[in-house]
């Protein structure tokens, strides 16, 4: 499971021109599933972002987490990070989780954060053709990686 966290001021997606969900100051979360990741991997990166101090404290410092700003999650299905560029120029996505099983390791990533934050996580649409605009503020952009857990 790889995820792509960016501490953002605002954050949206837009499927077929209508905004569908948007946030504040937060989280905005790109999650790629694997085609074997495990429940393990789902604890293992809900325990990262839910913990992740990257917000600023009132000496300027990353010290913060989420719950402690009150801010908000954004998170949005993206098998693209799963991709391979070893071979050529295409890249190929042969490692992603067939549809069955990203959306579902989607949908219990997303309730796992809901449960450990107490908070309501904004989603995209599994599979949609979305746009997703955000204020990257910082810039801060942490990559998470369940297979090489750095």
């Amino acid at each position: 499971m790889k995820a792509v966290a960016q501490r953002v001021s605002q954050a949206s997606v837009t499927i077929e021109n209508e905004t569908t969900a948007s946030i504040d100051q937060g989280l905005l979360i790109l999650l790629g599933i694997h085609k074997e990741d495990t429940d393990a991997d789902i604890e293992w990166i809900v325990r990262k972002i839910a913990n992740l101090r990257i917000f600023e404290d009132d000496n300027g410092q990353m010290n913060q987490d989420l719950s402690a700003i009150q801010g908000e999650l954004l998170v949005i299905s993206q098998f693209t990070l799963i991709a391979s560029t070893k071979k050529g120029n295409r890249p190929s996505f042969n490692a992603a989780a067939d549809p069955a099983k990203g959306e579902d390791y989607y949908r219990r990533v997303v309730a796992a954060l809901e449960e450990t934050t107490s908070k309501s996580v904004k989603t995209g649409v599994f599979a949609a053709d979305m746009q997703v605009s955000l204020v990257n503020d910082g810039p801060v952009t942490i990559t998470f990686d369940s297979k090489n857990r750095e």
